[in-house]
């Protein structure tokens, strides 16, 4: 019952953190975007009193979508108690664990509504004679260091390796079986959608709308949660099927499980909410030019 009592306080903390926390943090950094990474084109195709009433209108509703969310989670750890008393609870748990997540983050559909607005209006932008830009070379070590890229890319070839291991000498087969195919497959398919992702985010077309230290923020988050998102997704796997073999500890991959969603919210969160870095800190020489 130790694991089944640890989970409950891991998913309390997934409530607190996630629908109460995060929320007003996202908020927070929302306000900020307006404010101080949108280009002079941003400014002339909006008006301020309209982007602030949008602004107040979106922290309205999103705050008001956690807060729901929020109170539904508090009513299904009061129905988890007693799910655990179950001697087969830890699928069910698991299930309803990833199906609240989501629930959880369903809110963060209305970011998606501001990254509309903005599209509508780089679409209708102005033709301008002149305009000026800043040319600076970007790289992924602008973003993270050469040593996180390294931990990812030994984690992905150790996770191959630890992942035939368990499957021979821990789940004793003889040749790989499917999960383990499986297993090897999805953090496959996880490094190569965030890889995709970083590398339009370095070197995809540029928004006129945004400033240069808006783009400079807008590709750290990219590639800080692709980089940080493989990391954790092999590490939770590993971890997962590390605890499967013992009955004693499969009690605890609802626990690792929730602990997991927590942190890959986090990791966004914190990348979403970072300031800009300035082009200085790139280490790197900028130019302007006129076009």
């Amino acid at each position: 019952m130790i694991a089944a009592y640890a989970f409950l306080i891991a998913f309390a903390v997934q409530i607190l953190t996630v629908s109460v926390l995060n929320p007003a943090r996202i908020i927070r950094s929302v306000r900020g975007w307006g404010q101080t990474i949108g280009s002079e084109r941003f400014a002339q195709m909006t008006q301020s009193a309209d982007y602030q009433l949008w602004l107040e209108r979106f922290a309205k509703w999103f705050r008001a979508a956690n807060i729901v969310v929020a109170v539904l989670g508090v009513f299904l750890l009061g129905w988890l108690f007693t799910v655990i008393q179950q001697p087969e609870w830890r699928d069910e748990v698991s299930r309803l664990t990833v199906t609240y997540f989501f629930l959880q983050i369903s809110p963060m559909l209305l970011l998606a509504l501001y990254a509309i607005v903005r599209y509508k209006l780089r679409k209708q932008q102005p033709q301008e004679a002149k305009r000026k830009a800043i040319l600076q070379r970007r790289g992924l070590f602008d973003f993270v260091s050469p040593f996180v890229v390294v931990v990812a890319i030994l984690t992905y070839v150790l996770f191959i390796v630890y992942g035939l291991y368990l499957d021979h000498y821990v789940w004793l087969n003889t040749s790989p079986s499917k999960e383990c195919y499986n297993a090897i497959a999805a953090v496959t398919l996880v490094y190569a959608l965030n890889a995709f992702v970083i590398y339009k985010a370095l070197y995809g077309r540029n928004n006129p709308l945004v400033t240069h230290e808006g783009r400079v923020l807008a590709i750290g988050i990219a590639v800080k949660c692709g980089v940080y998102g493989c990391i954790a997704t092999a590490w939770f796997i590993s971890i997962i099927g590390t605890l499967g073999p013992a009955p004693e500890l499969q009690a605890w991959r609802p626990f690792a499980l929730s602990v997991f969603l927590m942190i890959n919210m986090l990791l966004g969160v914190m990348t979403m909410i970072a300031p800009p870095r300035k082009p200085e800190a790139d280490g790197l020489g900028s130019t302007e030019v006129t076009s």
